[in-house]
């Protein structure tokens, strides 16, 4: 007999009946019925009740273990009594009478819990990351994690990828986030850099002649942390191709994406089509550049309604300014005053001064609310018609200028949908979002800037960047949704060094920024090289909408905390004076 196991916690069976077997694993709960002791005995496969009577010779042996003790259980299989039978455990037809139990690691009392996983202050659990992992739901996470990661390399090598590496110690980029920067020993006062993603070298792939390249690709940013955000380090399914134009590459990843979602979906409907939706429209129509599509709602302006009407807030605001306009957000089924005044609230709550609403009551012809009365019945029915309203129903409105209350507009449109019930959080809606702006204004640094990846091919190439306003440009720039969150950001690359050059100089970068920074590249996209294109798909915000979670920390093995520190490990931890010393370098920490 094996010295630890002939069978796993989740492998036994009423078949076994009658076998002598050895387990081995962890106590997950004891349980003592007038004499008779039962042992949840727990390892990676699963779960076993273990029995130990007063006249078994494990029985003293049992007496005195706890939770979390590492046991190791000789003893006879046995069909459990049919009143009995666990229908929620594959192990649940069977038990096991122990005959023998040796203790293989005892433990103190536990620093939190394991059964029964109670809520437990974060840093607690990312201390004891390796209880915690014990728990049954996380545990199952990061066995799914796995799971996801296995099928996204079978389906991208159904579509003809390959995988290739990329260098984890590379050079600084200007762009994107700031970089980890690690010193060189070698070069006194040089750096490298961890790479924020495989951008500049998947293109190389390109160059060097390979296609279909993907990786699943660790990538480094010190970033602050949020829920769906870990702080330092990230993966992401990195992919690009050759000779493609913007529908190839959705052609190529709709099925890997799709795939994924359907076989962890658990029968949840998943998108079949993605649809396209341009970013204008989705700003216009949701509020968000990713905008969760399971919620029904869709704004639509009504300015004209409002302009030169009675109701002077916004009358005023739009005579003063070109640039204003109102945004309505219908209320399916929100057509009370509770309930609007609840959404003024929470409108407040968030910094703003309101949220004006018109409501309509069953059985009443003409809307309801301040609004309404101010803007009259002709108006207030005009809105009504163009939204498609009904008894019942509610109508919500923001005023301004879109570019500064568009992404309340879109939070406002959430909380409708939530609040009344229209999200059916039982799907997985996805779509593309396309046509990005080339360029945005950075008001803090008063200039044009890229507003995605600096190496994408504007739309209309060096002509469009000659001629056109640069805020007015657009690229080949294109991100996948999914509920709510941007899970994947791609392009068509620029591969055209003029154009490069010209793309650079308008948000201010000249040719020798160029060369120091990106002078690999440059040299690489004036010897031939392809027209190409690809996306990275976040990995890690993938296996989080898969397992129904809404923090990344409950689907990583060894997240650090909020405060991007490893409770676990002690990082960030202060070099010695020998390493720095090797490193040619003094800390001069602020005061």
């Amino acid at each position: 007999m094996h010295r630890y196991r002939t069978h796993t916690c989740g492998a036994l069976r009423a078949e076994d009946d009658g076998k002598t077997v050895r387990l081995s694993g962890w106590v997950h709960r004891v349980r003592d019925h007038g004499g008779l002791l039962f042992i949840d005995l727990r390892d990676h496969y699963g779960l076993t009740q273990i029995v130990a009577d007063p006249d078994s010779p494990a029985f003293q042996a049992a007496e005195r273990i706890r939770a979390e003790w590492c046991l190791r259980v000789d003893g006879i299989v046995k069909l459990r009594e049919p009143g009995t039978v666990n229908h929620n455990l594959p192990t649940g037809a069977i038990e096991l009478f122990a005959q023998e139990i040796e203790v293989l690691s005892d433990a103190p009392e536990l620093p939190m819990p394991v059964f029964g996983e109670p809520d437990y202050p974060e840093d607690t659990r990312l201390k004891y990351r390796f209880l915690d992992l014990r728990r049954e739901t996380l545990h199952r996470n990061i066995v799914r994690r796995t799971r996801i990661i296995a099928k996204l390399r079978d389906l991208m090598s159904e579509e003809g990828f390959a995988e290739y590496q990329t260098p984890i110690l590379t050079a600084s980029s200007p762009e994107g986030a700031r970089d980890f920067l690690v010193p060189s020993r070698l070069y006194p006062g040089k750096f490298y850099a961890l790479p924020q993603a495989p951008q500049q070298f998947k293109q190389l792939i390109m160059v060097a002649g390979f296609d279909r390249y993907f990786q699943i690709a660790p990538c480094f940013r010190d970033e602050d942390p949020r829920a769906d955000r870990l702080p330092g380090e990230f993966y992401q399914l990195d992919i690009e191709m050759s000779f493609v134009e913007q529908e190839d590459v959705f052609a190529a990843m709709e099925p890997v994406i799709r795939g994924v979602f359907e076989a962890f979906a658990d029968g949840r409907p998943v998108t079949q089509a993605f649809p396209r939706i341009a970013y204008r429209d989705a700003i216009r129509l949701y509020g968000s550049d990713k905008p969760d599509l399971r919620n029904p709602i869709e704004m639509a302006e009504v300015t004209e309604h409002f302009a030169g009407s009675g109701f002077r807030v916004f009358a005023n605001m739009i005579a003063a300014d070109e640039n204003v306009q109102v945004w309505a957000i219908p209320g399916p089924g929100g057509g009370n005053r509770a309930f609007c005044d609840r959404m003024n609230a929470w409108a407040q709550g968030e910094g703003q001064p309101g949220l004006g609403y018109i409501f309509f009551r069953e059985g009443e012809e003409s809307g309801a609310g301040p609004v309404a009365k101010n803007l009259g019945p002709e108006r207030t029915d005009a809105i009504r018609q163009q939204l498609g309203l009904r008894d019942g129903d509610a109508v919500f409105f923001v005023a301004g200028n879109p570019a500064d209350f568009y992404g309340f507009a879109g939070n406002a449109r959430q909380k409708v949908g939530a609040e009344l019930g229209l999200v059916d959080e039982n799907r997985f809606e996805l779509a593309w979002i396309v046509d990005f702006p080339m360029y945005e204004w950075n008001e803090e640094e008063k200039k044009v800037d890229f507003s995605h990846n600096p190496f994408s091919m504007p739309q209309g190439g060096l002509e469009a960047l000659d001629t056109l306003d640069p805020l007015a440009v657009k690229a080949f720039q294109y991100d996948i949704v999914c509920n709510g969150y941007e899970i994947g950001s791609g392009a068509i690359r620029n591969h055209r060094a003029e154009i490069m050059k010209r793309a650079f100089a308008i948000a201010g970068y000249g040719e020798d920024v160029l060369e120091a920074k990106f002078g690999g590249m440059l040299r690489a996209l004036q010897f031939g090289a392809p027209p190409h294109g690809g996306m990275a798909a976040g990995v890690d915000r993938i296996v989080m909408l898969l397992c129904g979670t809404r923090n990344l920390r409950e689907i990583t093995m060894f997240p650090m905390n909020q405060q991007a520190q490893d409770p676990l490990m002690g990082a960030p931890t202060e070099a010695t004076p020998k390493q720095l010393r090797e490193l040619h370098l003094r800390v001069n920490k602020p005061a």
